[in-house]
């Protein structure tokens, strides 16, 4: 997957990298992505950390949260996404403790202290107005957090946060209900928790013990418990069908928190490729170039969920994304690494966008975004996890 690990920056979103020093003596730095609005601010801020892929942190791509943050920076927030010590870019080293989940979440939350600690310095930044969010072992480090009183932060929201040991001598589960209670123990800063009921991580029976050993230990929480995401809620922050479900709630939040809830920028659509009339979408041999195991996986492909992205090359390459980040560019880009022709899209959602000619609009060449393509089942998921399947 290393031929597919970066994205574009995004210049609707202002966005763009910058390196926070992290750690003991700030030795480290974190690879932090930055989306702002446009001027000079200082703007309301929200702090996403991310989960944990399958592997080596170190292989884990660059996280963005791309649908939160454009939700946000319309809302005139500046809004950050630091890689923590060890994950992608950033240097220093990932601490793992095993199956002692309180003390991972204390590890994990210095370096979003950190993060906090040096956006209150930035001028674009109103450091007295800060929300903090987290996804999975980004939401437990987000609680972690929670346990001091960090200047300017309002509120945390914690999406489908924990963390699963694969450990068979682990009892994660009690020690995750060990760890929030913990947490509450401690808790300063209130907090909105939201979770899924097909969460392939975290049961709902599991989430109730975490949120009762919370409340009942004196954290301020406010669970949400939604419906069935899909194949699986654990993934529906990074998705970007989730706004939906994760917005009303957190709007809600906001304005009990004191922040700013209101549209105040407009952020331009990303562009779309249009569909042609090259053939059916399920017109399984109509699609070019490849070979029976290719048109047993576009027939896979046709059962995924939106957004997804079916890329082909005339070497009979071809790759299949779904789900996460750019799955077009994720498809394309993983396409193109057993290719020795362009690859270039057949489909993208329910359209057939193939052309039959050439179509530089579409190949990697001409520009087109690469993305992660990190398969679906980490203990800890990250933003841009997605699923991705390829071969000629």
């Amino acid at each position: 997957m290393a031929t597919e690990q970066e994205l574009p920056l995004d210049y609707r979103l202002n966005e763009h990298i910058v390196l926070i020093p992290a750690g003991p003596n700030h030795r480290a730095m974190m690879e932090t992505t930055v989306f702002q609005p446009n001027g000079p601010g200082p703007f309301p801020l929200l702090i996403i950390n991310h989960g944990k892929d399958m592997g080596l942190p170190s292989d884990q791509p660059r996280d963005r949260f791309i649908v939160m943050a454009t939700a946000f920076v319309k809302r005139g927030y500046a809004v950050i996404v630091p890689m923590r010590e060890g994950f992608a870019a950033s240097t220093g080293r990932y601490v793992d403790h095993g199956c002692n989940m309180k003390a991972n979440g204390y590890q994990q939350a210095r370096d979003i202290k950190d993060a906090v600690e040096w956006a209150r310095q930035q001028n674009w930044v109103d450091g007295d107005r800060i929300v903090v969010a987290g996804q999975s072992y980004g939401g437990m480090a987000t609680m972690a957090l929670g346990t001091q009183e960090v200047p300017g932060v309002r509120g945390l929201l914690n999406f489908a946060g924990g963390l699963r040991d694969s450990d068979t001598r682990c009892d994660w589960r009690n020690e995750l209900v060990r760890a929030f209670t913990d947490y509450g123990s401690k808790n300063k800063v209130r907090s909105l928790w939201m979770y899924g009921v097909n969460d392939s991580l975290f049961a709902p029976d599991l989430v109730a013990r975490m949120h009762d050993a919370f409340v009942n230990a004196g954290g301020q929480a406010r669970w949400i418990e939604y419906g069935a995401f899909k194949r699986d809620s654990h993934g529906m922050l990074a998705s970007r069908d989730g706004e939906k479900v994760w917005w009303g709630e957190t709007e809600r939040f906001l304005k009990q928190v004191g922040m700013p809830t209101e549209i105040k920028y407009a952020v331009t659509p990303p562009p779309a490729i249009p569909a042609t009339d090259f053939a059916e979408l399920g017109d399984i041999d109509a699609v070019p170039f490849i070979s029976d195991k290719g048109r047993a996986a576009y027939r896979e492909y046709l059962s995924k969920d939106t957004p997804r992205a079916f890329a082909i090359s005339e070497s009979g390459a071809w790759c299949w994304a779904e789900e996460g980040e750019d799955p077009d560019g994720r498809a394309l880009k993983t396409c193109q690494a057993t290719s020795d022709k362009p690859c270039r899209l057949y489909s993208v959602d329910n359209d057939v966008v193939w052309a039959g000619g050439a179509d530089a609009g579409q190949e990697l060449a001409a520009g087109s975004s690469a993305g992660t393509g990190a398969t679906a089942g980490a203990s800890g998921m990250s933003g841009t996890a997605g699923s991705v399947t390829a071969s000629r």
